[in-house]
């Protein structure tokens, strides 16, 4: 029987293992915890689709050009196409399986509006549109793996890939409670494991989506792609332990952005861009608070309760709980964070990355949002990510034999014990934090060349010493082996920053603020032995 590997079980995860079930493939799904731990659970604001209940003027046309518009026109026409013409039929499933969106008063589907579109098309489940399409699908999961088709298994971690002559076969899990790696041969493998929130540290994101699987992989062989685009959000509450994120929701019921300046509320949004200010896209906004150099504030207490109860009620729980405020009565503090890589893994159209076999779907596969995302269209690409690896890799007719890797598995076993022998005292998490200090500063909103250079220049310190060192034992033994490759994927992404030379969608250089024809294309980067080869992807291999 062929079998599919699925690594992740958030959205992206999810729906892939089901429509891959759905159509008779087996399922192997593994992830180091729960579907209700994954990132997904935080997608607050809603999801995109243009639908037959849609406004007057919209269409699917429309929401093609507002997201290749909104990424900069480096999305891929063909690849977004596909994207916002299945949005309806994703939204058709989403409620078939038990999502709730929010209703009027009549029972029709509401929709708000989100930063760089043209209309209204976000659907949401009041500010936990996440949470509820994950509980979905876990409930469709279960029922797969109650007929055998999807096998579950937690507390396993990525380690790398298994791979022979190009071709993946399987990969290598480390299970954290037993401390051995695990082997998993299959005839794909699909990578959904996010983001690489770990490279800057405290951000919007899950701290469970680290980059690492990325890196490893481009030390595998994989091609990244795009990594120069980090979006900030504009905005989020500080807190001890993360950036919270504030919805963007709360812009698309008409919250204000303002600072104070003198007693008087400056509305800078509003006053730069007019009425729809506050609905620009999230690189806009992010770079004008900075620009600021002042304490920005969001205010809602002008909404009625009723609206903020029924569409805003964790954003007015969050607010409370963490910082005390009353959103009825008190603006909110905002600040721009971190938020989602555009860049990931270069897949082709079918989600297939540059080593057969071996696919990536979700926030770590680069594709969909060019230069800068959309609100609204990252659990729409999900979902859609996920059917389209999983409907190519179930028609697929080329699965090799497989071949052996027992030589290959004991070494990385002999690695990996070495270890755990270690009686150093040394914090391997101080190094992480080093490294998020190093990006947070090169890699922010505004960056130049100089700080680029210098950023890269860190990273190999942290590189020539990651070998050398032996780590603490009383620390997680994954973030002990994650380390090189979390290390590769931050050089990476300076290094396509570096690259490029201009600026657009979220990648600003104040030694070039304007955007270059030249320029308008994918950043590749690939590895070979330490040494990193960067350029622009002219015929667009893995854009189309």
């Amino acid at each position: 029987m062929r079998e599919a590997l699925v690594i992740g079980s958030g959205i992206a995860g999810l729906s892939c293992a089901v429509r891959c079930a759905e159509q008779n493939m087996h399922v192997t799904l593994v992830s180091p915890h729960p579907s209700e731990r994954a990132q997904s659970v935080m997608a607050a604001g809603g999801i995109n689709a243009v639908t037959a209940r849609c406004d007057e003027g919209d269409s699917v046309a429309c929401h093609i050009e507002d997201t290749l518009r909104g990424g900069s026109w480096l999305g891929g026409k063909t690849a977004v196409t596909g994207l916002c013409t299945r949005a309806e039929d994703i939204i058709t499933y989403l409620e078939s399986i038990g999502t709730v969106f929010t209703i009027d008063r009549k029972g029709r589907p509401l929709r708000r509006a989100f930063g760089g579109q043209s209309h209204k098309r976000t659907y949401f489940c009041g500010s936990s549109t996440g949470k509820q399409i994950v509980s979905a699908l876990v409930m469709e999961a279960r029922r797969h793996e109650a007929a055998g088709t999807i096998v579950r298994t937690l507390h396993l971690h990525f380690h790398s890939a298994l791979i022979e002559d190009g071709v993946c076969y399987g990969a290598l899990l480390f299970d954290e409670l037993r401390r051995v790696l695990v082997p998993i041969h299959a005839s794909a493998v699909v990578m959904a494991t996010g983001g690489q929130n770990a490279l800057f540290g405290k951000t919007t994101g899950s701290v469970l989506c680290d980059g690492y699987a990325a890196g490893r992989l481009f030390m595998q062989g994989a091609l990244l792609k795009n990594l120069e685009f980090v979006q900030f959000h504009p905005t989020t509450l500080e807190t001890d332990q993360k950036r919270m994120l504030v919805t963007e929701a709360v812009r698309g019921e008409g919250g204000r952005l303002f600072y104070e300046d003198g007693g008087r509320r400056v509305y800078f949004m509003e006053e730069k861009f007019g009425p729809k200010g506050n609905l620009m896209t999230r690189d806009v906004i992010s770079r004008e608070i900075y620009a600021t150099g002042r304490e920005v504030l969001l205010d809602i207490s002008f909404l009625n309760e009723r609206l903020i109860d029924q569409r805003l009620q964790e954003v007015r729980d969050l607010c409370l709980k963490y910082r005390g405020i009353d959103v009825l009565t008190q603006p909110i503090p905002v600040a721009p964070s971190v938020h989602f890589f555009m860049g990931g893994l270069a897949v082709h159209l079918n989600h297939e990355t540059s080593i057969e076999r071996l696919y990536a779907v979700g926030e770590c596969a680069s594709m969909y949002h060019g230069a800068n995302r959309l609100g609204g269209n990252s659990l729409l690409a999900a979902i859609y990510s996920g059917w389209v690896a999983a409907d190519d890799l179930c028609q697929r007719t080329d699965m090799r034999r497989r071949p052996v890797f027992t030589q290959a598995i004991a070494r990385e076993q002999n690695r990996l014990a070495a270890t755990f022998d270690s009686q150093s005292s040394f914090p391997v998490t101080y190094m992480r934090d080093m490294l998020a200090d190093v990006m947070n500063e090169h890699m922010g909103i505004i960056r130049t060349e100089e700080g680029l250079a210098e950023g890269i220049e860190s990273v190999e310190y942290y590189q020539s010493i990651a070998n050398q060192i032996h780590y603490d034992p009383s620390v997680s033994a994954y973030a002990n082996y994650s380390l090189a490759g979390i290390l590769a994927a931050a050089h990476a992404s300076l290094s396509c920053a570096l690259a490029r030379k201009e600026s657009r969608g979220a990648h600003y250089r104040s030694d070039a603020p304007q955007s270059r024809d030249d320029y308008a294309y994918a950043t590749l980067v690939s590895y070979d032995d330490g040494t990193y080869h960067t350029w622009l992807d002219r015929e667009q291999a893995y854009e189309s």
